[in-house]
């Protein structure tokens, strides 16, 4: 089996990993990152959760400041999803003026949106971007402009499609020129999208993504099922040495950053944040602060153990050098040290701790027991409990505490089996 796992799964996961459209969904979703963060945090200071200072802030109007920081940061997470993505396939294909070619992207994906919106009982508008489309809701959208934009850009410059002006002229200027024929290409190919769309089915590119793409999406990862099979995939690939969480985030980021952004928009229309009313589970908060939390594996237990209860010298070594790592959700140390990967002492409770939580977690949260998540997020070394205070509330900060006595129970038997191996073999080389 190891020998399977070494000379078979990781070479081709490794392949899926680094083919260019996974590369670019992976990296250019990290440029929407620290908008979400910086977003969402001014987000909880315009609504904290203590009545007579969130008043306050109200009434002094800075709640408004705060507000229009969050509108422009959460709500364009779509735009800084297609540049980033678009920058990012044509840097890795090697090619001049990757900007140019990230612009042409926001370009293309502005034109395919939806320019015209009809309140309730007014007239029609249009010549508008409406934030919902810059939101959680374009965000397949985004991805796929991106990723299409960023094709043909390469293949223009590739094909030597250029307008290429004497040595002398400034390189600024010659740089413009140089972008014109790619930059005309994305447009024009999205052009033709937009009228397609408008003359055949009367609708937009990105309407008809979201409805027949996105939604369905948002569907199927928002369920039990969803939860149990990507923690189940995400813990597999950790333990055959693989970066699961960069794998599945590649896959889940876009569609749980969606799910969250619907939540926020669901609050923000007066309504209450149920699954009644079409909250969603499966947000980014929970993938990070649930089934991540302290690291893939939900490890912190293991490294208690390791730090104050290993009788072998290098896991207690270990456990002291990991542990303020993994208060801080990095886990890597004990992933690759203890080691976990290949590790058939610890792949029971690695698999199945998590998935245990997730399914938990889900039906707390299904009940009313937990709350909902809303745009608020924290950055993903954030301490659990500090973490669940910030996202949840109290109720998110005690559950995440259980976790962790849970993380302890479940792996004390199997870490003490290895430990209890390690001595021996540790005993036999004296």
């Amino acid at each position: 089996m190891k020998k399977f796992i070494n000379d078979k799964l990781v070479p081709m996961v490794m392949k899926f990993t680094n083919t260019k459209i996974i590369s670019a969904l992976k990296d250019g979703m990290m440029f929407v990152l620290p908008f979400l963060i910086v977003g969402s945090l001014f987000m909880l200071l315009a609504n904290i959760p203590i009545p007579a200072v969130a008043n306050a802030i109200t009434k002094s109007g800075w709640a408004d400041v705060f507000n229009q920081i969050y509108q422009s940061s959460f709500s364009l997470m779509a735009i800084f999803a297609v540049v980033g993505i678009a920058y990012t396939y044509i840097k890795n294909e090697k090619v001049d003026s990757p900007f140019s070619g990230s612009l042409a992207a926001l370009g293309a994906f502005i034109m395919l949106l939806p320019s015209e919106i009809k309140p309730k009982g007014g007239e029609l508008i249009t010549n508008v971007i409406s934030k919902n489309w810059t939101a959680g809701q374009g965000m397949i959208c985004a991805i796929i402009v991106g990723l299409l934009s960023g094709f043909i850009y390469s293949y223009c410059v590739k094909k030597d499609w250029r307008i290429k002006l004497p040595a002398g002229v400034p390189p600024a200027v010659a740089n413009s020129f140089m972008a014109l024929i790619p930059t005309a290409a994305v447009l024009v190919v999205a052009g033709a999208i937009c009228a397609i769309f408008k003359f055949v089915a009367q609708t937009s590119f990105a309407e008809i993504i979201y409805s027949a793409i996105q939604t369905p999406l948002q569907g199927i990862t928002d369920s039990l099922g969803g939860v149990v099979i990507m923690t189940i995939v995400m813990s597999l690939l950790w333990w055959c040495g693989v970066h699961g969480g960069a794998i599945c985030g590649a896959i889940l980021t876009p569609i749980l950053q969606s799910n969250m952004s619907d939540n926020q928009s669901i609050l923000d229309a007066g309504k209450k944040l149920t699954v009644a009313n079409g909250g969603h589970i499966f947000t980014q908060q929970f993938w990070d602060n649930y089934l991540c939390m302290t690291g893939a594996g939900i490890v912190m237990g293991l490294v208690i153990y390791m730090t104050f209860f290993s009788k072998s010298s290098a896991l207690k070594e270990l456990g002291k050098l990991s542990l303020v790592p993994n208060i801080f959700n990095i886990n890597e140390p004990v992933i690759f040290g203890v080691p976990i990967v290949m590790n058939l002492y610890l792949l029971v409770p690695f698999v199945v701790f998590p998935t245990c939580v997730g399914i938990i977690s889900y039906l707390l949260m299904q009940w009313g027991i937990l709350p909902l998540f809303s745009g608020v997020m924290v950055p993903w070394t954030t301490p659990p409990i500090i973490s669940g205070f910030l996202i949840g509330g109290w109720r998110t900060a005690l559950w995440q505490f259980v976790i962790i006595i849970l993380s302890m129970i479940v792996y004390w038997p199997f870490i003490k089996k290895y430990d209890q191996f390690l001595v021996k073999q540790q005993n036999a080389t004296k």
